[in-house]
């Protein structure tokens, strides 16, 4: 799935050549990422994202017609290990998907504590196997029997501070809309106290002061995500729109 990822696009699709097909969801970019695409060779699919991700991604599964679907998002890059461990897995009948281990690396350093160190993600499973849900955070929910796979997929996001701003600006906003929609209240001791919970259980509980300044500015940032998703929230609830 993309919007405006001519600089991550190439990488991405340059980890994929051991899949039969790649398909590119493109949400209407208008940078080169269309055209990047497919110099690499990708099947390219126009489809507004709406600010629902797993709607997104359920339409992609309706398009695709291969026995075995991998998602991979434009700033994750496949490693050898993980394309031959994955060439493998799909070979056996016992399973309906699998979770990747996936390793963070932002601004140069792979990130070892936090909440991001080897996240387990559900990328790779069987058509038809389950669906995508959750307009943002979305998981894939799969039926049956679930494997792990043991090689990293790399994730880079957030090379700079005015992404990583971005993006959490957009992602608090949509996360706001869905406790809304599920009618979830928020009030002025959660605004105040869950983003320093949040920062706190990063840094200390997770250990995030070993990943250095990095880690640091890591759990400040998602604090603040936090802090915006409950001040969102309690905005809507005030009758003034995202």
């Amino acid at each position: 799935m993309t919007k405006n990822e001519s600089k991550n696009i190439a990488a991405c699709l340059g980890s994929l050549g051991f899949c039969d097909q790649i398909v590119v969801v493109d949400d209407n970019s208008t940078d080169d990422t269309v055209k990047i695409a497919k110099k690499h060779g990708a099947q390219i699919l126009v489809h507004a994202l709406d600010g629902d991700f797993a709607s997104q991604r359920n339409w992609a599964l309706e398009e695709i017609k291969s026995n075995w679907i991998l998602f991979v998002d434009a700033d994750e890059i496949v490693s050898q290990a993980l394309a031959e461990e994955i060439r493998h897995a799909v070979d056996k009948i016992d399973f309906k998907g699998y979770y990747l281990s996936r390793i963070d690396i932002m601004w140069g350093k792979g990130l070892k504590y936090g909440d991001l160190w080897h996240a387990k993600v559900l990328r790779l499973a069987r058509r038809g196997a389950g669906i995508w849900v959750g307009k943002v955070h979305e998981e894939w929910k799969i039926e049956g029997r679930i494997g792990n796979l043991k090689n990293d997929l790399e994730h880079r996001p957030h090379q700079n501070m005015v992404e990583f701003l971005q993006h959490i600006n957009l992602y608090s906003t949509l996360r706001a809309q869905e406790f809304f929609e599920q009618r979830i209240k928020t009030n002025t001791l959660e605004i105040i106290f869950a983003p320093i919970l949040k920062f706190k259980y990063l840094y200390f509980l997770k250990f995030g002061f070993l990943d250095g300044t990095t880690g640091f500015i890591h759990a400040m940032t998602m604090a603040f995500y936090t802090f915006m998703v409950k001040g969102k929230l309690y905005l809507l609830y005030k009758g003034i729109p995202k």
